[in-house]
């Protein structure tokens, strides 16, 4: 070797005068490109999640409303084990509201912050029978006025119990639009209105549903099953989570990870088992 050569190599073999090469700078994704990339993202989560629904029970839009004031900071499933005793004792607006608050914060204890959330659902309730004849409003600007119900809580009612579209930006949805790059805003108002302009209205509901099907099965916010996530081709984010294929199947939750769902009384073609009731073992 000549001495020149020499001078370029370290005791370790390694070269002190080669730069190591440059990474190429991805191209910034231009606004059309993203545009695609979160519509076939929508497309085939559709095909992974075909039976994509919302998670809590209900019978009717009074149901859908109270379970759903009550998720609030807990679990579908929580609320889903503890409605059915709920509405047994009180089936309509009229009863709930002329309920002893103690005997309602009893009842919906194991679903926390009770005692605010009687506050909440009798309030409802009350508002329902003074103000719209005991019925469940069809209008996002009446549901909101209703005491706990913000828009997220609308546009569950909205969109699952009148058939109204809305996008449903919850803990999950937000931590996913914002890992697939479609939005960089925080508040929920804004992600709401950027991808509202991203997808026809029509989809929004059925999106709502698939990508918080996602992010409770597969893109958990601490550690998201990336070896095991049919989108991964379309993920800017992949890599954050497990990539070995075997240890990300073992993160993977309810139906996907072989467990029990959150529905007590899943729809029809739900492909996994129903969740069980309070106090049973799952």
């Amino acid at each position: 070797m000549s001495a020149e050569g020499n001078s370029a190599v370290g005791e370790h073999g390694v070269s002190k005068q080669a730069k190591a090469p440059k990474r190429k700078t991805a191209k910034p994704e231009s606004r059309l490109a993203m545009v695609r990339r979160a519509r076939k993202i929508n497309r085939e989560l559709a095909e992974v999640f075909p039976y994509a629904h919302p998670e809590l029970d209900f019978r009717n839009p009074f149901e859908l409303l109270v379970a759903t004031v009550l998720s609030a900071q807990t679990t579908d499933l929580r609320v889903n084990q503890t409605t059915p005793a709920l509405f047994a004792r009180y089936p309509t607006p009229e009863d709930l509201a002329a309920a002893v608050p103690e005997e309602v914060e009893e009842l919906i204890r194991p679903t926390g912050f009770f005692r605010a959330k009687t506050k909440s659902i009798m309030g409802l309730a009350a508002a329902l029978r003074d103000d719209f004849g005991g019925e469940v409003p069809g209008r996002l600007d009446d549901l909101v006025k209703l005491p706990g119900v913000g828009r997220k809580t609308a546009f569950v009612v909205l969109g699952n119990a009148f058939g109204v579209p809305g996008i449903t930006v919850d803990t999950h949805f937000m931590r996913l639009v914002r890992r697939w790059k479609w939005t960089e805003q925080e508040d929920p108002v804004k992600i709401e209105a950027e991808i509202a302009e991203i997808f026809p209205k029509s989809e929004w509901t059925m999106l709502s549903h698939r990508v918080i099907f996602h992010g409770r099965r597969i893109c958990h916010a601490r550690k998201p099953a990336c070896g095991a996530c049919p989108i991964t081709h379309l993920c800017p984010s992949y890599g954050e989570g497990e990539t070995d294929p075997e240890k990300a199947k073992k993160l993977l939750k309810y139906e996907m990870g072989g467990f029990p769902g959150q529905r007590l009384d899943p729809p029809p073609g739900y492909p996994g088992r129903p969740a069980p009731p309070l106090g049973a073992s799952g």
